[in-house]
């Protein structure tokens, strides 16, 4: 028997353990991610048969919907948020960090290889002579991974590579979505602006024609304080309004990487077109929210920690090796007759912990349960925010034809009261209401026209992205 048999008998040994320990190890699997039970239609949205219940697949495509409202400068400031906005930027660094700690796991699957080496030279005093040493050394390591430990490691940074993926996905729709929401509030500034203007105008003219009825003598002088009170807080609301609409143009400066005093955005027609929504959105369009994906891929990596916490329990193994050369010349350094080599196998096996093992366990299995418990939670707000905004549409659409209605009226009884008053046939104060009346009319429709483009947005960042009839056969086929 060679001096070797003694590592041998322990090197199989060892593996039989192994074996025997991994039948073990394998009724140790963490759980699969929860199962929902969701409806397959949105109860705002006309039903539709043949939709099954959402299930994550984030990857589909979201579409360029932007395009869909039909105005090119928003087409081309959207261009500019992925290549400039500084939160996505910051989200692309963390999955590129992310990304890397995947890589990192994935090579303690496989085995160390160390090189060293080096030189020296020593002596005594009096008649010792000098001497020189030369050392050169190659080491291997490797730990297999026998109860899934490491490739448990490796899960668990590739979901939360797939979360950070997710969550970059999440901040780029929500950067598009803020732009196209705050471009649409500074078009509708526009709007409104012209209205107010339009309005002083007409408020001066007003107040010009209660001067000159006051010098004749014909009305009082309280007509035209009213008057002029009028005209004051049109101007003072035109004041405010403009001071708002430079604010939409800052946030969009910042939102597409610009600062503010380097943006401008010139007032332009405003386009009013809003996407048509289908008659039926199915659940499964919820696959695509970048908020649900993250949150599942948290799961899986709970699940992937939970196999790692149970794998502690068992033994760990290392096989070593190492070779290596020493010599006083540097020419000998590769002689035979210096060279020397060893192998080497570890086994260690915690005996008592006091409970350290089980608490880790525990708090993995507890920690699995927060994620599982918000990713449903997630689910269900996801679910609540399309119910309400797809009520919120329906209301918005209920309430353009009346006040369109009430804008029309409003105009013609102005015009009339008007007329009424330079005949002299009734006082400033019903002037003032029915202009007071026909300015908000007016505003009012503006701001409704607003809201059915910021809801349309925010519905297709609630449904993760476009609905038009391509996306959602996508969706469905890759469900």
């Amino acid at each position: 028997m060679t001096s070797r048999s003694p590592l041998n008998r322990l090197a199989l040994t060892a593996l039989a353990a192994a074996v025997v320990l991994a039948g073990c190890a394998s009724s140790g699997r963490a759980p699969s991610s929860p199962e929902l039970n969701l409806p397959a239609n949105f109860k705002e949205a006309t039903p539709a048969a043949g939709w099954v219940a959402a299930q994550p697949a984030d990857s589909a495509p979201r579409g360029p919907w932007w395009q869909r409202f039909g105005d090119a400068e928003l087409d081309a400031l959207v261009a500019q948020v992925t290549v400039s906005n500084q939160n996505v930027a910051a989200a692309v660094a963390r999955y590129a960090a992310a990304q890397a700690l995947v890589a990192g796991e994935r090579a303690r699957l496989l085995p160390g290889l160390q090189l060293s080496g080096g030189a020296s030279r020593s002596g005594g005093g009096g008649d010792t002579p000098s001497r020189n040493s030369f050392q050169l050394g190659l080491g291997a390591s490797w730990e297999p991974d026998l109860w899934g430990r490491l490739r448990g490691a490796v899960t668990q940074a590739e979901a939360n590579a797939q979360a950070s993926a997710a969550d970059l996905a999440g901040a780029t729709l929500s950067a598009q979505a803020l732009l196209a929401t705050d471009y649409f509030l500074l078009r509708e500034a526009d709007a409104e602006l012209a209205l107010l203007r339009s309005s002083v105008a007409g408020f001066e003219r007003s107040a010009q024609i209660a001067q000159n009825r006051y010098a004749a003598g014909q009305v009082a002088r309280t007509d035209v304080l009213q008057a002029e009170t009028q005209l004051a807080n049109a101007r003072a609301d035109l004041a405010a309004l403009d001071a708002q609409r430079r604010q939409f143009e800052h946030a969009i400066a910042v939102l597409v990487g610009r600062a503010p005093a380097d943006f401008t955005l010139a007032p332009a027609p405003w386009v009013m077109q809003v996407p048509a929504v289908p008659p039926a959105l199915p659940s499964e369009l919820l696959q695509r929210r970048p908020d649900i994906a993250s949150a599942e891929r948290a799961v899986a990596a709970a699940n992937a920690r939970i196999g790692i916490a149970r794998a502690a329990y068992f033994p760990s193994l290392s096989l070593n090796a190492s070779g290596g050369s020493s010599a006083a010349r540097l020419a000998d350094l590769f002689s035979a007759s210096h060279l020397m080599w060893s192998l080497g196998l570890s086994i260690a096996q915690t005996l008592f912990d006091g409970g350290a093992l089980n608490a880790a366990l525990r708090n993995a299995e507890a920690s699995r349960e927060v994620t599982v418990a918000t990713y449903r939670q997630t689910v269900l707000s996801a679910f609540q925010s399309v119910e309400d905004l797809l009520a919120n549409r329906r209301a918005l659409h209920e309430q353009l034809a009346l006040r369109q209605q009430a804008s029309a009226a409003a105009d013609l009884s102005e015009q009339q009261v008007l007329n009424r008053y330079r005949a002299g046939q009734i006082s400033y104060t019903e002037v003032v209401a029915a202009q007071a009346t026909a300015l908000t009319a007016r505003r009012g429709l503006v701001q409704l026209q607003a809201s059915l483009q910021t809801n349309a947005v925010a519905l297709i960042q609630a449904m993760g992205g476009d609905w038009d009839a391509a996306q959602l056969g996508r969706v469905a086929s890759s469900g």
